[in-house]
């Protein structure tokens, strides 16, 4: 007690200075309405910005999961765009009710079928990088299945899987290749990577026949059976004819931020094994 007192005695000038000073505002505060309402105006600026402030921050602590929200939302909603053109294409005489499918029993009558999943580690300064990601064999994840971004944008393959995760082959690694054409164009090529930039892949063997400027859009040609036809590569930044002038090498500029990956979707060919034992029977091997 006796130290409170001491304590309160060092500082009462100051207890005191803030005592009238409250007093005085309060006084100034009611002497007319006025001064009432521009002291009510500051106090409700000071707590809009504060309130503000704490929403910022929930919104920026709650991105992570609005983002694998969004990235599922994308995959139920691939699913059922790839049932219709599957419908459209082969002229499919349903009479179920459209309006009473799932997702589930739409992606069941799908040639794909479409998954989350969510990057853990990815690497991009190797000639050989990796990407693991939070799905596995208890999801459904198998090899050979497709990797793209949320906005369609051409990721990997999957080329191992555990019970609960799965490690990816990017576009940046120098072992990948899949089958790239021009947006508009039949004509295909072979997509590789140099090792170099990891913003950047090639396209080689693409006939001097084919038709495009520089900007063009480079997409998948649906001929690796891994990736559907029409995902997005890149753009063309430069192309040079061959030594033997035949046919084009083509320098494109990867869709994918590479650097950033977060969540991607995964697209399984429930056709790939059947169309892959049928390519490798041992009746053609004979032939």
């Amino acid at each position: 007690m006796y130290k409170l007192i001491e304590f309160i005695r060092r500082i009462y000038v100051v207890l005191l200075f803030i005592l009238i000073e409250a007093i005085a505002l309060n006084y100034y505060a009611h002497s007319s309405f006025y001064t009432r309402a521009k002291i009510l105006a500051h106090a409700n600026s000071l707590t809009g910005a504060f309130q503000q402030s704490i929403f910022s921050l929930r919104h920026y602590f709650t991105l992570r999961s609005e983002n694998e929200m969004l990235a599922a939302r994308v995959a139920e909603l691939e699913n059922t765009l790839s049932f219709y053109r599957e419908r459209e294409t082969q002229q499919q005489t349903d009479t179920l009710t459209m309006v009473a499918m799932d997702s589930t029993l739409l992606a069941s009558m799908s040639q794909y079928r479409y998954m989350t999943a969510r990057v853990i580690s990815n690497t991009v300064n190797s000639t050989q990088n990796f990407i693991t990601i939070n799905r596995g064999r208890q999801h459904g994840v198998m090899g050979d299945m497709a990797v793209v971004t949320p906005d369609g944008a051409m990721v990997g393959s999957v080329v191992e899987c555990s019970e609960r995760y799965s490690v990816v082959m990017p576009v940046l690694h120098t072992s990948f290749r899949t089958s790239g054409k021009i947006a508009g164009d039949e004509h295909f090529g072979s997509i590789s990577w140099d090792g170099t930039s990891p913003h950047r892949v090639q396209m080689s063997e693409l006939t001097k026949y084919s038709d495009f400027e520089i900007g063009a859009e480079v997409v998948s040609s649906g001929l690796s059976h891994i990736f559907p036809e029409g995902i997005r590569i890149g753009y063309v930044e430069e192309r040079t004819e061959n030594e033997n002038h035949t046919s084009f090498d083509v320098e494109i500029r990867l869709a994918a931020d590479m650097t950033r990956l977060s969540n991607v979707i995964l697209i399984e060919n429930t056709s790939y094994n059947e169309i892959s034992e049928l390519e490798n029977s041992e009746r053609l091997k004979t032939l």
